[in-house]
């Protein structure tokens, strides 16, 4: 008699899960052969489930992982050079609990923002706030900050997320005001959270990317000193997914035609959702 009033109920306190799983339990005959407690024990491990996925969803959605990949999908065999001992380690996460950074190295096509990415789903799945940036939009995204008000704003975000990734570090030498970025970014994080940074350039050439001497010597200090170093070397992973995938001869003409297209006619909306970004 009172299972709709108790439905409703729970609906009203935010209790979903709950009420979906007493509506399932309606449902099925041998439900009555349980105690109350087990019953109940029922409703609250569905609510914890979906109150876990949903966390998990909203963090997988602002972190913005470029990739979806996850630790178990790591390729173990491939010829990377992979360190399998200290990758046991960070799929573990203490490195984050003790405010350690993390410094991928190798070249490119080789799955560096793969593992970047699948440790940043690992911390989102344990309920760690990640956040994904390539450098350099990363950087346009705060010059176009720094001009409407909302540098102090987007610097404080980066600041706060218990994991940032910055992906592609290195590719172009940074500017003054590049440089004088990445130190409040990595000055704010030092001891506080973790880092990890993606790079086709050896770490032993970093300080020549950073015109300023003593900025450089700021930035590396607080970055490379307390972080893990994962080395990677090999063939492109994209190249051997293409000699054993290859597209067909229609695939092949079908993307050289939508390139075209969109090189003669760039969309407005990509170019402003590339901006904000």
């Amino acid at each position: 008699m009172l299972n709709h009033p108790t439905y409703d109920k729970l609906i009203a306190l935010g209790l979903t899960g709950m009420a979906r799983a007493l509506a399932e339990q309606r449902g099925q005959a041998d439900a009555s052969a349980l105690t109350f407690e087990e019953r109940l024990a029922l409703l609250i491990d569905r609510e914890a489930a979906e109150r876990h996925n949903k966390r998990l969803a909203n963090r997988l959605k602002f972190a913005g992982l470029r990739q979806n990949a996850v630790v178990e999908d790591v390729d173990l065999h491939a010829a990377r050079g992979l360190d399998r001992a200290l990758l046991q380690t960070l799929i573990a996460s203490d490195w984050i609990n003790r405010k350690l950074n993390l410094i991928i190295v190798g070249p490119t096509g080789i799955g560096k923002s793969f593992f970047a990415c699948a440790l940043g789903h690992k911390a989102c799945r344990d309920d760690r706030s990640v956040l994904y940036q390539r450098i350099p939009r990363l950087f346009s995204a705060l010059a176009v900050a720094r001009g409407d008000g909302r540098h102090v704003r987007l610097l404080r975000t980066l600041t706060r997320v218990d994991l940032l990734i910055l992906d592609d570090w290195g590719l172009a030498p940074l500017t003054l005001d590049q440089s004088h970025d990445l130190l409040e970014i990595v000055d704010d994080r030092h001891n506080r959270n973790s880092t990890i940074i993606t790079s086709q350039l050896p770490v032993e050439h970093w300080h020549e990317m950073i015109a300023n001497p003593t900025v450089a010597d700021a930035i590396l200090d607080r970055l490379v000193h307390t972080a893990h170093r994962l080395q990677l070397d090999g063939p492109s992973m994209r190249k051997l997914k293409a000699v054993a995938h290859p597209s067909s001869p229609q695939q092949v003409a079908d993307e050289e035609r939508t390139s075209a297209e969109q090189a003669a006619h760039p969309s407005p909306h990509k170019s402003a959702k590339g901006a904000r970004r």
